[in-house]
Formats: structure tokens, C-alpha cells, sequence
């Protein structure tokens, strides 16, 4: 039997994807994270991760599906094509995970970048653009979500156990080593504050209940609750139909080139009242506006769609609310009303004509398209806590979409 010797470079095809992500990656400004890179010959500890390798394996890791910091290092000791991003240089879960966790504003900061240099180029203008939110599950059981008087004893609790361990540990009776100690107590503070966070984010809660009883005359008879897993994270409707813990991920998207132009995400289960801060940031990313916003009938506000045109000059596109019942009791839901700002009155004449039925059509080729690619990926479900954290998630998936997308768009610009 012959024995062959082959590099890593040998082993992985020319036109393997991870070769395109690697140089993708390259191309992007890293200094903030390469400036932090201060490894010295010959001095103390092991030198950093190059942060290109991190990104680019969590790039590759989320066009296929992969959202897991341990099946990833799993995959960069068995697969060769993350073990030729790696370049032998070792990395372990926690690295990654902390890596993908706590530089959100980095990848927002690369969301900026990419589509800015798409923009330079003449394939992105953003006169258009829709947008759709899609609701992913929390890191959280419905039973974490507690009352306030369940919450006080939790944290009472919770207080006695961090007392009790670091009293264990002045003792030092040896029955366990420092590091499992430390351990313990890390988690028992941990647990803590989440509960300290949930009792907090439980207040505001009641004082938005309370001001939306003021406001709408909307009176919620169950008392407000929060999680002790993850005190942002909120009960809202799944697609299903179920009822579940959860965050609700914003996308909008440039309907010519379909590459993702802004991310949110929000821990309300309605899209009613997210279409101004989405446009407020595609300006500060920009420093433009969008002529036009496409989004279904939950973004429809009001206040929203006069704010935008009266602040933006932005026209919004979205269905009249009970449009075809008005027409079947035969009145003109069209036609504006007396208290109808111009914004309002020009979005529902809008609304009524050919033409806006046309330019709302492209709505679903764009943004919902965009929202299932990702699903498709697996945001169905995050395993990380936090908005922030989340929203780092979500940046990841819309960098990876883009990546696609920007490969798509150069290679028709290239047979034009």
C-alpha cells in the first residue's frame, strides 16, 4: 500500500468554499481586533488567536448550518476544511463562543463595511428597501419565567448561596481544589445577578403595562413575569401558533441586491412600532435614507408611517389594515381620513393604486427570502443569553448572507 504525503492546502480543493471565505475575511478591516493581538517572542503566555481565523470559521460554521461553539471545535480537529482555516493553530469552544458573543458591535461594524463597499461600487443604492422580523426560541424554559414575589425568594436564595460558598471557602477544608471552588462561586454569582437582571427587567415591564393602560386602555390581567435563565428574553408567538420564550430578529433588505442593510432585535413579539428605529440606523450606517420601506401589515403604525415621512421623506408600503371588509361594507379604505396626518393620508391613496400593489410584491422576494435563507441556516433557536448576545448571532447570519450574496452579485457584474 502507497503512503501519500499531502499538506493541508493539498488536501482541500482549489474551489472549496472555506478558500473564498478565508479571502472574504482577509478583505475586511479587523484592526480593532488585530490592534489587541500583542504577542511577544519570548514573553509570558500563549500568543492570541489571529481573530481572521475566528471569523472566518464561524463564517464557514454558519453557511452550513453549524450555530455550536463545541461542534465547531469538534469540526476544526475532523474536518479539512476548518482545519485549513485553522492552520494548526489550536483553538477550544470557549474561545469561540466568546469570540462570536461579545463582538457584536465588530459585526455590526462589518455589516457597514461590506455593504458600504458594494454601495461604492454601484450594486447597492438602498433607495428601496423591506423589511421582516422572524421570531427565534430563547435560552430559556417557560418555567423560568417567574412573579415578583417568586423572584424575591429565588434571589434570597441565591444570596444564601453565594454567602455559604465563599464561607466554605475561607474555610479551605480541602474537599475540593480552588479551581472547582471558584468555579461554584462563579456560578452561584452568576445566578445572582441574572435574578437581580429578571426582577429589573420585571419592573419595566410593569411600568410599559401600566403606561399602555394610561395610553390604549389596554389592561393586561396577568401580573408580569421574567426569566431567571434569561431575564430579556420574553414569551411571545412562534410561527407554529405556540407560545414560547423568544426574541424577535429584525432584518431589512435592499430589494436590488438583496443584501441585508440593517439588524435589530427586540424582545417584543409585535413588528408594530419597528420601522422608524430601523430606518434611523440604516442612516446612521449610511448617511442616507431609503426612498421607500416595504413591510407587512404588523409594522403599519400609524405614528411610524407619518414620523418617517414627515422626519425621512421615507414612504412606507404596507397593506391598509381591513382593507377588503371596508370594501365589502363598500367603503373606501383608501381614502384618507379627517385626522390623517400627510403622511398617513399619502400612504393610504398610496396604497390604493396598481403601482404600490406592484412595489409591494417585491417585499417577499427580498425580505422573507432573506428570512428563510436564514432559517434554512438554523436560526430557529439561539444558545446564547442576552439581547446583545443574540444580536451578535443575528449579525453573524447577515454576514454570511451578504458573503453569499456579494458572490453572486460580482459574478454577474463580471458576465455583464
Amino acid at each position: 500500500m502507497a503512503i501519500e504525503m499531502r499538506s493541508l492546502d493539498q488536501m482541500l480543493p482549489p474551489d472549496h468554499e472555506a478558500r473564498t471565505v478565508w479571502a472574504y475575511v482577509c478583505g475586511l478591516d479587523l484592526s480593532v481586533l488585530l490592534d489587541q493581538v500583542k504577542a511577544v517572542e519570548g514573553g509570558p503566555g500563549q500568543p492570541t488567536i489571529d481573530p481572521r481565523i475566528l471569523l472566518s470559521l464561524w463564517l464557514l460554521a454558519t453557511l452550513n448550518g453549524i450555530g455550536s461553539a463545541r461542534e465547531l471545535d469538534r469540526l476544526t480537529g475532523q474536518h479539512i476544511a476548518y482545519e485549513w482555516l485553522c492552520g494548526k493553530v489550536p483553538v477550544n469552544y470557549h474561545t469561540l463562543a466568546d469570540f462570536r458573543s461579545s463582538n457584536a458591535a465588530l459585526l455590526g461594524e462589518l455589516l457597514t463595511q461590506s455593504v458600504a463597499t458594494l454601495m461604492h461600487q454601484g450594486l447597492v443604492n438602498l433607495e428601496e428597501v423591506a423589511q421582516d422580523g422572524l421570531r427565534v426560541r430563547a435560552s430559556a424554559g417557560a418555567k423560568s419565567f417567574r412573579r415578583e414575589k417568586s423572584l424575591t425568594e429565588c434571589l434570597d436564595q441565591a444570596k444564601a448561596q453565594v454567602a455559604a460558598l465563599q464561607t466554605q471557602g475561607d474555610e479551605d477544608d480541602g474537599a475540593v481544589s480552588r479551581r472547582q471552588q471558584a468555579a461554584r462561586e462563579r456560578a452561584a454569582r452568576d445566578r445572582q445577578e441574572r435574578i437581580e437582571e429578571a426582577l429589573e427587567q420585571r419592573q419595566q415591564l410593569v411600568e410599559r403595562h401600566a403606561k399602555d393602560e394610561r395610553e390604549k386602555g389596554v389592561k393586561r390581567k396577568q401580573e408580569p413575569r421574567a426569566s431567571t435563565t434569561d431575564p430579556e428574553a420574553r414569551s411571545m408567538k412562534m410561527p407554529d401558533g405556540g407560545t414560547r420564550p423568544g426574541y424577535n430578529v429584525e432584518l431589512a433588505t435592499d430589494t436590488k441586491s438583496g443584501l441585508v442593510v440593517g439588524v435589530d432585535v427586540v424582545n417584543s413579539g409585535s413588528d408594530g412600532g419597528q420601522l422608524r428605529p430601523m430606518v434611523e440606523q440604516i442612516a446612521e450606517r449610511f448617511e442616507t435614507t431609503p426612498k421607500r420601506m416595504l413591510a407587512d401589515g404588523g409594522f403599519a403604525t400609524l405614528d411610524d408611517i407619518e414620523g418617517l415621512y414627515t422626519k425621512h421623506t421615507v414612504d412606507v408600503y404596507a397593506p391598509v389594515k381591513n382593507a377588503e371588509k371596508e370594501q365589502e361594507k363598500g367603503n373606501d379604505p383608501y381614502q384618507p381620513k379627517p385626522k390623517d396626518g400627510p403622511g398617513v393620508a399619502g400612504w393610504r391613496k398610496r396604497m390604493g393604486t396598481e403601482e404600490a400593489q406592484t412595489i409591494y410584491q417585491r417585499r417577499a422576494q427580498t425580505a422573507e427570502w432573506a428570512n428563510a435563507r436564514v432559517r434554512n441556516w438554523g436560526l430557529y433557536r439561539v444558545v446564547v443569553r442576552g439581547r446583545e448576545k443574540v444580536r451578535a448571532v443575528a449579525l453573524l447570519f447577515a454576514l454570511a448572507h451578504n458573503f453569499r450574496q456579494t458572490q453572486l452579485l460580482r459574478s454577474r457584474l463580471a458576465l455583464a
